[in-house]
């Protein structure tokens, strides 16, 4: 997962569905909308043979436009299906082995900060980034303002890069980005906006180059 050139870029995680093929198209449709940094894929309640298959399908949809696939929680699966990393959500030693196993590899980050000792602990153990928020956190149009306080804090102070989850309102990009946050991630903001998946990661890129803060070289 590349750095931000001067602004905050797009995370996309990808949403639940009982119909793998409907989210192939629907997830290639959004890449084909302008620039997404990584592609984050949560289980969900998936038994682990039919994660397996489904990050197999997603993995190489995500590369192929030059997104980085990030496989939440299995690093059996994300060896597997050849993704770019795997999200740790768990304890500080859980990540830490994870990063010793995997890392420099593997992009490994870590999703269970909701605290500001607990950011502190995490970023002891130096993953490659840092989440805030939960990956279906996206509950209200705008961002859980914890989450923009911890991402506002962080980015100040950390050089570990932080993605900060947003709501289902494309607006709540902005609201991440003049956090200072080198990434911000979406959900139903994309994968259910009624003007289609490619045009709303479309309008998030525009919406981004036109308002969002730029960072210092």
């Amino acid at each position: 997962m590349t750095l931000p050139q001067d602004r905050c870029r797009l995370v996309l995680i990808v949403p639940d569905a009982e119909d793998d093929a409907a989210l192939c198209e629907k997830l290639a449709h959004a890449l084909r909308g302008g620039d997404v940094a990584s592609v984050i894929l949560p289980q969900y309640g998936l038994d682990d043979a039919s994660f397996q298959k489904r990050a197999e399908l997603l993995v190489p949809i995500m590369q192929e436009a030059g997104a980085a696939a990030i496989i939440c929680g299995d690093s059996r699966v994300a060896g597997r299906a050849r993704a770019d990393g795997l999200h740790v959500v768990g304890k500080v030693d859980v990540l830490a082995e994870a990063i010793e196993k995997h890392a420099p590899k593997m992009i490994v980050g870590a999703g269970s900060a909701a605290d500001r000792h607990t950011a502190l602990e995490v970023g002891e153990a130096r993953p490659d980034y840092i989440f805030f928020g939960k990956l279906d956190g996206d509950i209200k149009p705008e961002a859980h303002p914890k989450n923009l306080a911890l991402g506002e804090w962080w980015a100040a102070m950390v050089e570990i890069p932080c993605i900060v989850m947003g709501g289902t309102d494309l607006s709540s990009a902005l609201e991440v980005a003049e956090t200072g946050s080198e990434f911000v991630a979406l959900r139903h903001a994309i994968f259910d906006n009624p003007v289609g998946t490619a045009a709303a990661v479309a309008q998030v890129n525009a919406m981004l180059d036109e308002k969002a803060p730029r960072f210092e070289a």
